[in-house]
This record gives structure tokens, sequence and C-alpha cells, in this order.
């Protein structure tokens, strides 16, 4: 089975487990076939399909020592910038079938375990067993490329509260344990798709204090464990008309869920922290899980934005205005931008570093974190630029693909929507996909995800600043005042 790896079928196969999964005010008895999930489930078995194709499995899979078969990149610990570069390309083929809609795609919470394993000497200090329990885990997931969500968010009551103080049994804790386990309850979201995977790690990335050990806590587990239930937002695939007339949320809906633990037992061999405020912390940013999570995102938003560079591009052909110079003023800076953020990802790599008892190469911490500042706040302007550039055209369209059933409908949208680049049909197929980009419901989604997918402005903020080279800065200063008299 050398030459042979995790294929669609299989990941199919595997979400048939009989997990707890609620929409609308019922339990949904098989996630691969309801309307509300079945397309974007088959989105993710077409990335692994994608990297069983005998002409891809170089590029986009590798072969652990002495594993019966290949997996994905996304489970190498890179150990050149060479190694880097592949790992990269991979995340990119792997984000062009869903356009980089697929924000939460099986290379991302990968990319958090082989940070949390290349520095697992800190999970030494933490305890041998955790340490082997990690260790163990990251075999077991990445042998049988399994596809692993997380949730590192608690909900939270009351802002003003820290998480520790929040309604009783709102935050998942622990609430017991034995010579098993342990055994928690409560809540964590957001579990962005959860429903697609195969296993879901538990953690708290938000800082928590002395005195909220019951909330200090890492594992990880199936999907199907007893007493784990999700809670599904609003399926935007179910509220999709058709592929026609919205091609991405019909078929790339990630889907966000709460997960609710009602006394789920969690062996010890899953557990990777135990009891300890300082080393929830420790697991995201003293090892590198944290930022290489960043870097897999950032690697597929720059796709993301070269796709919606061309959306931009693609309005103007259709409605006429890509002669018009501030039009194409608007492009040019909407591709700078988008070329500024290829750089960068070019950048943290070039400046990257062996990290750890692993010597895995690292890309540049601060440059990740420089990439998560700035996306936050040019997403939501790029695509506002987009809808100036869109005006009505995104609007008067017709209502559904069913219009163009009825023939004395279709000849009135053959003779009013019309374009100097492409003929009626194909006029309307763009704008229903430019639309489901940018305005949509699904696309309101995405603005918001890609805002805080890496916390709020002052987190990330703050992130910046611990790792800039500060002392770096401030020695030019010390230069320029010490090369003179006072």
């Amino acid at each position: 089975m050398g030459d042979s790896c995790r294929t669609g079928a299989e990941h199919i196969a595997s979400l048939r487990d009989g997990r707890a999964v609620y929409l609308d005010g019922a339990r949904v008895e098989d996630v691969t076939e309801h309307p509300a999930y079945r397309n974007a489930v088959r989105a993710v078995a077409a990335l692994y399909d994608l990297q069983a194709r005998p002409e891809n499995l170089e590029a986009l899979t590798f072969r652990p020592p002495g594993a019966p078969r290949r997996v994905n990149r996304c489970w190498q610990l890179p150990l050149s910038y060479d190694e880097l570069v592949l790992k990269r390309q991979a995340i990119l083929a792997w984000a062009a079938p869903t356009c980089g809609f697929l924000g939460r795609s099986p290379d991302h919470v990968a990319a958090t375990l082989v940070g949390s394993l290349a520095g697992i000497d800190v999970f030494e200090r933490h305890g041998a067993a955790r340490a082997k329990a990690l260790r163990d885990y990251f075999d077991h997931v990445s042998r049988n490329d399994l596809f692993v969500s997380y949730i590192i968010t608690n909900p939270q009551h009351d802002r003003s509260k820290p998480a520790g103080e929040q309604a009783d049994e709102l935050v998942a804790q622990i609430v017991d344990e034995d010579s098993a386990g342990i055994t928690i309850r409560g809540a964590k979201l957001v579990g962005t798709s959860a429903i697609l995977s195969n296993e879901v790690l538990v953690a708290s990335l938000e800082p928590l204090r002395p005195g909220e050990e019951a909330l200090a806590f890492c594992c990880a587990l199936p999907m199907n464990a007893p007493g784990l239930s999700v809670l599904s937002r609003k399926s935007y695939e179910a509220h999709a008309v058709s592929v026609f007339d919205n091609p991405l949320s019909s078929r790339f809906d990630e889907n966000d869920a709460l997960i609710h633990f009602d006394d789920v037992k969690v062996p010890w061999e899953r557990v990777f922290v135990h009891r300890d405020t300082d080393m929830c912390r420790a697991q995201f940013h003293d090892t590198y899980a944290h930022s290489f999570q960043n870097y897999q995102a950032q690697v597929r938003l720059s796709l993301k934005l070269r796709f919606l560079v061309g959306i931009g591009h693609r309005i103007a052909e259709t409605i006429g205005s890509l002669k018009l110079p501030p039009v194409k003023e608007q492009l040019g800076r909407l591709a700078a931008q988008a070329g500024m953020f290829e750089t960068m990802v070019y950048g943290m790599e070039a400046a990257g570093a062996r990290f750890g008892p692993s010597g895995c190469y690292m890309p540049h911490r601060h440059s990740i974190y420089a990439a998560t500042v700035m996306s936050r706040e040019m997403y939501p302007t790029f695509i506002t630029a987009l809808r100036e550039l869109a005006g009505a055209s995104v609007i008067m369209l017709p209502s559904s693909r069913a219009d163009l059933a009825d023939p004395a409908l279709r000849r009135l949208v053959e003779r009013t929507q019309r374009s100097p680049a492409m003929g009626p049909l194909e006029r309307v197929k763009f704008l229903k996909a430019a639309w489901d980009a940018i305005g949509s419901e699904f696309a309101s989604r995405h603005v918001q995800y890609e805002m805080f997918y890496g916390g709020p402005g002052h987190v990330n903020g703050q992130r910046s600043y611990r790792t800039y080279d500060w002392a770096g800065a401030l020695g030019l200063v010390d230069a320029l005042l010490g090369g003179y008299e006072t």
C-alpha cells in the first residue's frame, strides 16, 4: 500500500459513525447525505481524491518512516526551507478547488499538531505521560491521514468576567477524574468544520488564571464520542437555491458549531494538558502550534485573495468598466494588496529558522503575526472595494435558475442581461458567483471569519508586539543618539 493514500470514499465512509449533530430541532442521522452538509462533505472528499491521483502523489503526499502508505504533506515536520516550500505548495493545491473558502480544511489543525510536536520539550516539562499521549495521538491521526478540527474558544455569558466566573457548567471543564481518565462537562466553540471532521482537539487558547485549573486541559476525541453533541449553525448549503445560483455556498459551507460535552469521558492517553493554566498558554505559544496554524491560514488566504482579485477584474470586464482609469487604479491597488500578501508568505519562509528539539524549519514568527494583523484589517476593505466595482450589477439578476426554464422569461433574460464581454447567460452565471463571494450571507460570514479567526484585533496586535525585534529597532535609535554629543 506504499503508493496509495486516503481517498474521498474513505473519508465519506468515516463520517458515518453515529455522531450527534443537531440542526433545526432534529438530530441529523447521516451528515454525508443530509442536504445541509452533503456537498461540503464531498468537497472535502475531493481534496483526498486530488492527493490520491498518481500525478499528485509526490507533490501532495509523503510516506512517514514505517508507515503503511502515504499521507498528506500537512503532517510532515519540515526539516529545511525546501521542505517548508513543499508544504506551502501542497496547502495551495488543496485551497485551489474551493478558491480558499474552506478555511478549516484538514491541513489547518494538522499544522497545529505539527507545531506542537516540534515543541514536544514543552510537553515533556509538563509531564512525560502527557508528552507520550501527544506523540501517540500525532502518530495515530497522521498515519491515518485523519481530518482533525478544533474548539479552542470558551463561550461567554458575560464578557466582563473571566472564563472561570461564567455561568455554572457553561464552559467545558473537568468535573471528575479517575485512573481511566477525565470527565468533562460544558461547551466549547467555534467548531468550524467539526461536522466534516473525524476528530476534535479541545483546548483553551484564551488566557486562564490560577484557580481555573478545572478549565485548564487539552484533549482529543472522536466526533462520535458518547455525550458529545454538535449544535450546528444555520446551513448556507441547505438554503442555497442551486450550484448555478450559489456556486460557493452550495458546496463549500464548512459550517460552524457549538460543541457540548455531557459528562464525556476522555482516556488519559488522549489528555495532553491536565489542570495547568500556564501550560494551556505554553502549548500554543512556547511551541510553534499557534504560529504554524496561522502560517497555514495565511498561505490559504493568499490564494483566496488572488481569486477575489480575479473576481474584481472579471466584474470590470463584464460591465464594461475595465478601460476606465479609476477602475484600473482600483484593480491595481487590489492586486498590490494581494501581491504584498503573497510576498509576506515568501518572506516568512525565507526568514525562517530551525526550532525545538526536532530541528524543524519553521517560518518567521513575527512575519506570521504581521500578516495576521494586516489580513484582519485588509479583508473587509477588500470586499467593500469589490462591491463598489460591481455596483448594482450583482443585484439585478434573475431570481433563480428556474427563470431560465421558462421560454418567455429566458428571452427577457437574454434581452436584458447584456455584457460587452460575454453572452447573457454567462453574465448571469458569473455575477451570481461574484455575489456569492462578496455579498451573500455566506460571503458575510467569511468577512467575519477572516476578521476574527486569529482573535480580536487587540490580541493580534499584542502577538505582533511580543514577537517583534524591538532590540534591533531600539538599537538603531540608540546608535543614532550615541553618535553625537548632548
